[in-house]
């Protein structure tokens, strides 16, 4: 066989490969945007107003579902503490959820007076993260929370759970997959519609992630998981990429990739919106989200925080469209 029949095989074969790979990945995913709550925890502090502002651009690019405010101690996360004004001033649209991070009942009820259209809880997969973060274990972090779920039943509010560390802890090491999914489980059967698996301090790789999702998945179904990464060592889209390819359909992002991360100073944190748009667009996944629009969200509140996007994508289209500004002015 000639060189240019083996060459002809190989190429078929890749194309063959190619095209199951793409067969694996989702027709269209959910984009969770935390950029006003878990992004502008971790930076400096902002107006009302800016707040406000930024969650009403977010609510015209397309995002269904954005979280808004968080009520937790004001003492320890100052940067929320007007989250009740954020919610009950933002400009409700019709199609996107508005959520609040709710860590006991007292949260709850502030959500509730806000009219979140729904709340979260967080625990860990690592105990050691558990005592540092919320100052008790795992186990007692649940019993906490039973009481936010039986309200948020009763008054007809979905619970999101969010689980940190599932890939490693800064105090733990590393995490079992087999951990994280038993404590999924318990979010899940608890009453959370939905658990985002939370890669904290961003050192998990595709073949991590795929080892703690096939534990996860044989645990619970996949349309009720998210995926929340961190960027701090570059790793967050190939790691989307393979949450995607194992049926993984809602991923949380912050957009201008606001947030830091608190074990890593000076590292990135949340992965960008606009990152994760871009890449699911270039793969054929539909996110209903306006690439630009989201943008513009991102330089804006950008600016307020006298900040730069952490986001490639925002950057190249800033620097494409001051380009293409520069060229008309000449012509």
């Amino acid at each position: 066989m000639s060189n240019r029949q083996h060459s002809s095989h190989f190429i078929n074969g890749t194309h063959a490969s190619i095209e199951a790979l793409q067969q694996c990945l989702p027709d269209k995913v959910t984009l969770y945007e935390v950029g006003a709550r878990d992004g502008l925890q971790n930076e400096s502090q902002v107006s009302t107003q800016d707040k406000v502002a930024f969650i009403n651009a977010l609510s015209k690019t397309g995002l269904t579902h954005i979280e808004a405010g968080a009520f937790v101690s004001s003492r320890r996360v100052p940067q929320m503490s007007d989250s009740i004004a954020v919610i009950q001033t933002i400009d409700r649209h019709p199609t996107v959820t508005y959520s609040a991070l709710t860590p006991n009942v007292r949260g709850f009820e502030l959500a509730l007076a806000g009219h979140a259209d729904e709340v979260a809880i967080f625990t860990s997969a690592s105990e050691g993260f558990s005592q540092h973060n919320i100052h008790c274990s795992i186990a007692e972090s649940l019993d906490r929370f039973a009481p936010v779920i039986t309200l948020a039943r009763l008054h007809h509010i979905p619970v999101r759970g969010y689980l940190s560390c599932v890939i490693d802890c800064p105090y733990d090491g590393p995490t079992s997959p087999e951990q994280v999914a038993t404590v999924a489980k318990q979010l899940y059967d608890m009453g959370c519609y939905e658990v985002s698996l939370g890669d904290t301090i961003g050192t998990g790789t595709p073949l991590k992630v795929g080892q703690m999702l096939d534990a996860v998945l044989q645990q619970l179904p996949k349309h009720v998981l998210a995926v929340h990464f961190h960027n701090t060592w570059g790793q967050a889209l190939p790691n989307i990429y393979q949450a995607l390819l194992m049926g993984i359909t809602t991923i949380d992002s912050s957009v201008a990739g606001l947030g830091g991360c608190p074990y890593a100073p000076g590292a990135s944190g949340n992965v960008a919106t606009e990152d994760v748009v871009y890449l699911c667009h270039q793969l054929g996944i539909e996110t209903g989200v306006s690439l630009p629009l989201l943008a513009e969200a991102g330089w804006h509140i950008c600016q307020a925080l006298n900040i730069r996007p952490r986001s490639h994508v925002s950057l190249a289209l800033k620097a494409t469209l001051t380009n293409e500004r520069s060229v008309n002015k000449r012509r």
